[in-house]
């Protein structure tokens, strides 16, 4: 009798350890699953990373979704079928089919205003030192956007305006963190220059290279680079005013390694034009492409479906990167890791270039790579987007569905 109490005994505290362990697996599982998704009309729920989370949610022995008035619906995600895991959110939505990109271009804007790149001293008459853009509030990374009441989108107009003020205070709209404000700026005489200054230094533009991640053959939309372009002394987003995309011919490639970044060379090629850039955001910039650019691009590229977040998995991959010319190739790659729930919109897998070739000619990843679509299993599922420069073979790359929500087609 004694022996079968200990057995009962023993029983239960097997049962009790498994159960604690099945409720500690899903608590993993709930603080690295998404809070939503985004999935095609009548599909299973499903995540490619963890396919013992689930959800029947076309079946009969379907877990109970509340529909929003607002066309979303509320899910539970289960370990085996079983054990209640997460909530989630989840969107209808067909996922597009997209042209993959992988060509470089150039990339040329002209911004929304002037951005204050650094601050600088005027020597008056008696020696003093003065910075007016410093005392009248002004911080390296503003926006300018009109002066005088004139709106501003060069240099040589907020110099001209400086110039000709003849000490007089000059109201200035500024911009910065998405907000907009007055300021008073009142110009110094500069002794040495013999000129009206206030003390600050102002980009009106920018240049560059990246490469197209994908692109609408319908519509023209297409997305690059998979992260914003920023200014490079400030960090802060560049605001288009307008800009213009232009093929670029790949020259040579500078071999990164361990703490040294390698980089593209490369050249805007004379009178190209892909179309126009007019938007840069967290995910990426955008534009229009010329249906004559649709027509050449489509010509060496392929079309695939877009793939969700939940259809990306560890293991085998390829990018599409342009290296040499301007004719993109595929390479192979591993993704080590995956963020479905990162709140950074540019960094959701950690990526491994394996290609000899790449490996070979690059070192791994290299600036001007930025965009390079990744495909797996059929779809295109993101972009390349950083490289680490303590190992320049691996990298960031983000979903392609964080950059396909900015698509307006």
């Amino acid at each position: 009798m004694k022996l079968k109490r200990k057995i009962i005994k023993g029983t239960a505290v097997i049962l009790s350890l498994g159960i604690v362990g099945l409720f500690g697996t899903a608590e993993y599982y709930s603080t690295h699953l998404p809070s939503s998704l985004t999935t095609e009309s009548g599909s299973e729920i499903r995540i490619a990373e963890y396919p013992q989370i689930f959800c029947f949610n076309n079946s009969e022995n379907a877990i109970p979704v509340s529909n929003n008035n607002d066309g979303t619906s509320q899910v539970t995600l289960t370990l085996f079928g079983a054990i209640p895991v997460k909530n989630i959110e989840v969107h209808e939505a067909e996922a597009p089919t997209l042209v993959a990109g992988g060509n470089p271009f150039g990339i040329k804007l002209l911004m929304d205003g002037v951005m204050v790149t650094e601050m600088g001293e005027v020597e008056t008459e008696n020696g003093e030192k003065i910075c007016p853009a410093q005392n009248a509030g002004i911080q390296v990374g503003d926006i300018i956007k009109s002066a005088d009441g004139k709106n501003i989108t060069s240099n040589n107009e907020i110099q001209e305006i400086i110039g000709n003020s003849n000490g007089k205070k000059i109201k200035i709209i500024v911009s910065r963190e998405g907000k907009d404000f007055p300021v008073f700026l009142k110009p110094e005489y500069s002794e040495s220059d013999e000129k009206w200054r206030g003390g600050m230094w102002v980009r009106d533009s920018i240049a560059g290279i990246g490469t197209m991640t994908f692109f609408n053959k319908t519509t023209g939309e297409f997305a690059g680079l998979g992260h914003p372009v920023c200014d490079s002394d400030t960090g802060e987003l560049v605001p288009i005013y307008s800009g213009e995309a232009v093929p670029v011919e790949i020259t040579d490639a500078k071999k990164g390694s361990k703490g040294i970044p390698g980089e593209l060379h490369g050249q805007f090629m004379y009178g190209g034009n892909f179309g126009i850039l007019n938007r840069n955001n967290s995910c990426g910039v955008y534009g229009l492409l010329s249906e004559q650019a649709v027509k050449v691009l489509c010509e060496t590229s392929e079309e695939y479906k877009m793939g969700y977040r939940q259809d990306v998995k560890t293991g085998e991959a390829e990018i599409m990167t342009t290296i040499s010319g301007d004719t993109p190739k595929k390479y192979s790659i591993e993704i080590e890791k995956i963020d479905y729930n990162s709140s950074e919109s540019t960094k959701n897998m950690v990526i491994r270039i394996t290609d000899k070739e790449l490996l070979e000619s690059t070192g791994g990843i290299v600036q001007g790579m930025s965009g390079s679509p990744v495909i797996q299993d059929g779809k295109i599922i993101g972009a390349v987007t950083h490289v680490f420069v303590s190992d320049p073979t691996k990298g960031y790359a983000i979903f392609a569905e964080n950059m396909a929500e900015y698509l307006k087609g």
